[in-house]
């Protein structure tokens, strides 16, 4: 039977999106692993989404918490809002209530990605703080390390993304698209994961 990854993001303008599909990539480049890509409800009314300029959203199907416990392992994605995950994800995450109380997640292996405006924006710190969602209910944290290479380590450009997990910037209006570094490490993130998952399963 397949290793079951579900890659679970939110996002406002596609960035998050975007890598969410590079990470399936990674993920599906692991013999045996299957990716699927949920969107988490979104907490915002219309009217506030269209002031915002938000694109529609994308048609992936949203995801029910309750379900969780099919998969193997998780890569999580969300944008920062200053310095720590959206709260569409963080509404996701407060439903996870009653998987917590069972230890229905424990022993999974999960992975993150993020995104923000800037690249003071918190790319670190937004990783860093979901890991408490984690390990709360007691998953195995798979960071990403340096494994995307040589690009992790370049100053001559902006990129998002550090050990923590894969990330991409978005520009202060959103215009910015993630890079090939960016995407790069957004797909060794998937395939980290999905490896991890395996390793686990079996």
């Amino acid at each position: 039977m397949a290793t079951k990854v579900w890659i679970i993001f939110y996002s406002t303008y596609g960035h998050v999106k975007t890598m969410a599909e590079a990470v399936k990539k990674g993920v599906e480049s692991v013999e045996g692993v299957e990716a699927t890509i949920y969107q988490v409800a979104e907490t915002l009314p219309s009217e506030v989404l269209e002031k915002l300029h938000a694109p529609p959203k994308s048609d992936y199907p949203i995801i029910d918490p309750h379900t969780l416990t099919e998969a193997d392992g998780f890569v999580f994605g969300f944008p920062t809002r200053f310095g720590m995950m959206a709260a569409q994800m963080k509404a996701f995450f407060d439903a996870t209530g009653g998987l917590w109380q069972k230890g229905a997640l424990h022993g999974k292996p999960a992975s993150l990605f993020t995104s923000t405006a800037s690249q003071g924006g918190g790319q670190e710190t937004t990783l860093m703080t979901a890991v408490t969602q984690l390990a709360h209910h007691g998953m195995i944290y798979v960071p990403s390390g340096y494994a995307a290479g040589q690009g992790m380590f370049g100053v001559q450009e902006a990129r998002g993304g550090s050990a923590w997990g894969a990330g991409c910037l978005a520009g202060p209006d959103g215009s910015r698209q993630p890079s090939e570094i960016e995407l790069l490490q957004a797909e060794v993130v998937g395939k980290q994961l999905a490896t991890a998952a395996k390793k686990l399963k079996a």
